[in-house]
């Protein structure tokens, strides 16, 4: 049961539910006792880092993985976060562009970066004899496409906002409440999945992706992708943002950006930002087939 209740167009909490689903959260997190938390810094990592820490302390760990994939922004995020709150955190290198399976860039990509993720975790956590590996998953994103939840089940690593029953909404309204700053981040997955199935990931590709959205964001447009399509680039751009996106001085300045970064082709989609959109051409297969 979701813990907000429609009112017309708006929305209100109902405060005994969040908390009892918040209360659910921690002791699950005391039951496990020592844990490892994969930690982003994006909304819902950081808010379980965030409820570990309070009910844990040292005994859990936050842990960043040190990735061309995950954007420079995101890790001095991280970091400062951490400091701000006060729990442990370490970068732990990843390989997973070593992995051909990874950068073949199939459907399944995201296995392939879980599982050396969720193995690397593994191996810290037998190292510093923690048992538990834990991870920001919601109970919004089990609906989606994402092959990385496979490789969670392979690794064994939970999932404790679902176990609480925690959605999206819900998760930013605990964070808020928390004064956590990440309450209203935008959505952000790796910078991979930027590029469609079937052209391999490098990075230098992913790279690239990262510069293009850094010069979005100083433009301020806040909900933004970089699509890399080869010699094209399709921009997407929240739609309350798009009409400012619209106008041939922008216009002007989206092809100063990305014609130097390689370009040929700079496109602006109309549908504006969607949440995982490579993912409709999947989709669209099934559907034929």
């Amino acid at each position: 049961m979701s813990s907000f209740v429609a009112l017309g167009r708006l929305a209100t909490p109902d405060l005994r539910i969040l908390e009892s689903k918040q209360q659910r959260l921690f002791e699950i997190l005391r039951e496990l006792g020592r844990v490892i938390v994969a930690y982003s810094g994006g909304a819902d990592s950081a808010f379980l880092a965030w409820a570990a820490h309070q009910v844990l302390g040292d005994n859990a760990i936050a842990v960043t993985a040190d990735s061309p994939s995950l954007p420079e922004s995101h890790k001095r995020d991280a970091e400062e976060l951490a400091r701000r709150i006060g729990f442990r955190h370490l970068y732990l290198r990843t390989y997973e562009f070593e992995n051909p399976n990874y950068v073949r860039n199939d459907p399944d990509r995201c296995f392939y970066c879980k599982d050396e993720l969720f193995s690397r975790l593994e191996e810290l956590g037998r190292r510093l004899d923690i048992p538990h590996i834990i991870y920001g998953v919601n109970v919004d994103d089990l609906g989606d496409y994402r092959p990385g939840q496979k490789a969670a089940r392979l690794h064994q690593v939970r999932a404790p906002l679902v176990e609480a029953g925690l959605s999206k909404a819900e998760i930013r309204e605990l964070s808020r409440r928390a004064g956590l700053p990440t309450w209203d981040r935008p959505a952000s997955a790796c910078l991979a999945s930027r590029i469609p199935y079937g052209i391999p990931v490098t990075a230098e590709t992913v790279k690239l992706v990262e510069r293009g959205e850094e010069a979005l964001r100083a433009l301020g447009f806040r909900q933004c992708r970089v699509r890399y399509h080869g010699d094209l680039v399709r921009l997407e751009i929240a739609s309350d943002e798009l009409p400012r996106a619209l106008t041939p001085e922008m216009a002007r300045r989206f092809v100063d950006i990305f014609k130097p970064l390689g370009f040929h082709y700079v496109t602006l989609d109309l549908e504006g930002y969607r949440q995982g959109s490579l993912n409709e051409a999947l989709k669209r297969g099934q559907a034929g087939s």
